[in-house]
């Protein structure tokens, strides 16, 4: 039996809590390396510098005043994919760039994860002819879909943020997932 903050007794999950308000008064608090390297992930996703079509427009107007990319700690866009571990696919993927696309990813370090924004990058859109992929997830695996044509600005931060959910459940990227699908991950 513990107490609580108002000094009543409590069973042993109130115990739990009450040492838990007790640690925070003090300013410890405790968590698993896990956990922190989750929620450092989560807190700092570096999206590549990468826009194929209309939808990087929207994109690159993620990061102005009005939306603020920032507050989510992805403002950082870099311009090599070996500093970026999100790549954000905005726009339809040509059959002459969809090696591009694929080399790029796979420069990436991991864990890497991609979004893909609007409608051309998800399924084609409105191009379905021979020219273009009819959706990047032939090209590299997708863990977020953002749909629109174009999507808007915070459509793009919405999946943002549902793919920092993703990371803060520890829930693998596609591509891991794939792996241990077929047998090949660790």
């Amino acid at each position: 039996m513990g107490l609580n903050v108002s000094g009543a007794s409590v069973g042993a999950a109130g115990s739990l809590a009450a040492d838990a308000a007790r640690d925070v008064e003090r300013g410890v608090l405790t968590t698993t390396v896990e956990h922190m390297v989750r929620w450092a992930r989560k807190s700092s996703v570096w999206p590549a510098t990468f826009g194929l079509a209309c939808c990087a427009i929207e994109m690159m107007s993620t990061t102005n005043s009005r939306f603020d990319l920032a507050r989510f700690g992805s403002e950082v866009f870099r311009a090599s994919p070996r500093q970026a571990d999100l790549m954000i696919v905005a726009g339809r993927v040509s059959q002459k760039m969809a090696p591009i696309v694929r080399t790029i990813w796979e420069q990436m370090p991991e864990p890497k994860w991609v979004i893909s924004m609007g409608a051309c990058a998800s399924s084609g859109g409105v191009f379905d002819n021979y020219a273009i992929v009819q959706g990047v997830d032939h090209v590299v695996p997708v863990d977020v879909y953002v749909p629109g044509c174009p999507p808007t600005p915070e459509g793009l931060m919405f999946g943002i943020l549902r793919l920092q959910e993703k990371i803060a459940q520890g829930i693998p990227p596609k591509y891991k997932e794939l792996e241990l699908r077929e047998g090949r991950g660790a």
